[in-house]
């Protein structure tokens, strides 16, 4: 083959994926178009071919152009443009020797020579290129995945081509063969469903391609506008309602749908988290070296003005462009404040200080923006409240004052690495035992479990069971005195309910919060959005159960699922000097 007069391009592909059709159809062309008796299109199966034994496993497409018999060039990837540009040239290249008996330039691929070598000097350079990864802060971003079933079946640079071709920006693109371990981590969110071994074993069976993909032309969020360029998930529903969608053209299953996109904003950061840690947003300033990206800072509310105040301040807050993160209400020991405000006990404000802390709940805010910590500061004003009185009026703590308290009323964080280090502080990560009772396992579950994982919390531990006697008194015995003991045991060893292990910053409080008061009664009058309002029947029937504190969690998390704790979550991080009040 090599020995025949002219160019010959050859597309060198993998038994079990085959030569892209999209880059065939394209050589069709060009040949059509050129008519040049001197140009030649091959395709060849490294794994069946000796001399093609080092291109085996590389599931990246590779074309190797030969010109009497010697490789003259080599193109990585299905670039159509480049590869219809490269062919042109080549060709005229090879005319020229064949006519004007030049010389030709013979190359090697370097993509071969001493592969192990080449990837560790370039190891820093990935690291550099994946750091320059960035997109404006003010577009939209989503994570899509080509599954390993359209690689297989020779399909991602076709899929990749009209994703282009539909106005999508790629960002970062990247081919991966996840682990059973990260394909596990990365559904989390779905570990409670039927599928999800069967999830797992899929995404783990072969390479994948993951790309992250900027907005559409003419489209405000990328998320819903990706979604509906690959249609629903149900491959028959995609067929019947969406024919022209990916999934309708490219799925077989709802399993094997071909393509994945973020369900949401929220997921579309975790995803990127998860595949591309470096990535990170960038203004249009980033070309003269300002950065621009979102950080978090710590908001406190003092008891004070906690109660009266507090609706007023959050409205100040979401005007000027913070996102309420975490947020919780704490009483605060005695103890706890002299570790928070350590640097200034030995002050003669102290006191002070610490009684207004000790006074009442005291509201806690993880606020996120960009610049977090310093536009926080800048519209808090002058930590004097005297000073901020007299300099910055309109200030919030000249705004939020107590007459007769030298102390001002809202804190926070004087840098970013002191801002994480406090809100880990009052959000420390936690794990949490929740529990869907058997009332709820038939017709409730599947929009529990839904809720838990809208409400962001990692499943990290998941196990249905059927309760023995001995198991439920055990589970209950704080309750062994109570009236209701013998019901409470007899109900939870009616049939199957379900055992969760959650994890998120402040687990215990936001799941006790999502689940509601254990009377269904108070819980529609008090919280009607409740997992307790909506789904509980009475005090016994109250559909869902969740530890009341960060001991009794652990305690209830071992008892069921055993030692299962790695590194201690609740571990909360050194104080950082100088933190301000």
């Amino acid at each position: 083959m090599l020995a025949t007069k002219g160019l010959t391009v050859v597309d060198v592909n993998q038994q079990w994926c085959g030569p892209c059709r999209a880059v065939v159809s394209l050589l069709r062309k060009i040949k059509n178009e050129l008519g040049d008796e001197l140009l030649h299109f091959a395709t060849a199966e490294a794994d069946g071919i000796d001399a093609l034994e080092k291109y085996r496993g590389k599931c990246e497409p590779t074309f190797l152009f030969y010109g009497g018999g010697e490789l003259v060039a080599v193109l990585r990837g299905a670039n159509a443009p480049l590869l219809q540009k490269m062919i042109v040239e080549e060709l005229a290249k090879e005319k020229s020797v064949l006519e004007q008996g030049g010389e030709r330039k013979v190359v090697k691929d370097d993509g071969l020579v001493n592969d192990e070598k080449k990837e560790e000097e370039e190891a820093p350079q990935r690291s550099e290129n994946e750091e320059s990864i960035i997109v404006h802060a003010s577009k939209s971003y989503t994570v899509a995945i080509i599954k390993p079933d359209a690689v297989a079946h020779g399909k991602a640079n076709e899929i990749i081509m009209k994703i282009q071709d539909a106005g999508f920006e790629i960002l970062a693109h990247e081919e991966r063969t996840l682990t059973e371990v990260e394909a596990q981590e990365f559904y989390q969110h779905k570990a409670a469903e039927a599928c999800f071994e069967d999830l797992v074993q899929f995404m783990s069976s072969g390479p994948s391609h993951i790309l992250v993909l900027s907005e559409a032309e003419g489209s405000a969020n990328i998320v819903p506008a990706w979604r509906e360029f690959i249609g629903p998930a149900d491959i028959e529903e995609a067929r019947r309602e969406k024919p022209e969608s990916l999934r309708a053209q490219y799925g077989t299953q709802t399993l094997f749908n071909a393509v994945h996109g973020s369900e949401d904003s929220d997921q579309a950061s975790r995803e990127l988290a998860f595949f591309f840690p470096n990535f990170r947003t960038a203004s249009v300033t980033e070309q003269d070296g300002e950065e621009d990206h979102v950080e978090r800072t710590l908001a406190l509310i003092r008891p004070d003005i906690a109660r009266e105040n507090r609706e007023d301040i959050l409205a100040q807050i979401h005007k000027s462009g913070f996102t309420v993160a975490l947020q919780r209400e704490v009483m605060l020991t005695e103890e706890q404040v002299r570790h928070f405000y350590f640097q200034h006990v030995d002050a003669d404000y102290f006191p002070a200080l610490l009684r207004s802390m000790t006074s009442g709940p005291v509201l806690a805010l993880a606020l996120a923006r960009r610049e977090a910590v310093h536009h926080w500061k800048n519209i808090l004003g002058p930590s004097d409240v005297n000073k901020a009185k007299e300099e910055s009026p309109a200030c919030l703590r000249a705004q939020f004052s107590v007459e007769n308290e030298p102390i001002n009323q809202l804190h926070g964080s004087a840098s970013h690495e002191e801002a994480e280090q406090e809100i880990n502080f009052f959000f420390p990560k936690q794990r949490t035992l929740a529990v869907i009772k058997p009332d709820a396992m038939e017709e409730h579950r599947e929009k529990i479990l839904e809720e838990i994982h809208a409400n962001s919390f990692s499943v990290t531990q998941l196990k249905e069971t059927v309760l023995s006697r001995e198991m439920a008194e055990e589970f209950y015995k704080e309750h062994r005195e109570k009236p209701f003991f013998s019901q409470l045991v007899e109900f939870m060893c009616r049939g199957p309910c379900m055992m969760l292990v959650l994890s998120k910053e402040n687990a215990v409080e936001e799941w006790r919060a999502m689940m509601g008061p254990t009377d269904p009664d108070q819980a529609k009058a008090t919280c009607p959005k409740s997992l307790r309002a909506r789904f509980a029947s009475d005090l016994l029937h109250n559909s869902v159960h969740g530890a009341s504190n960060e001991q009794h969690a652990e305690e209830k998390i071992r008892f069921i699922f055993g030692d299962i704790s790695g590194e201690n979550m609740m571990t909360r991080s050194s104080d950082v000097s100088g933190r301000s009040i």
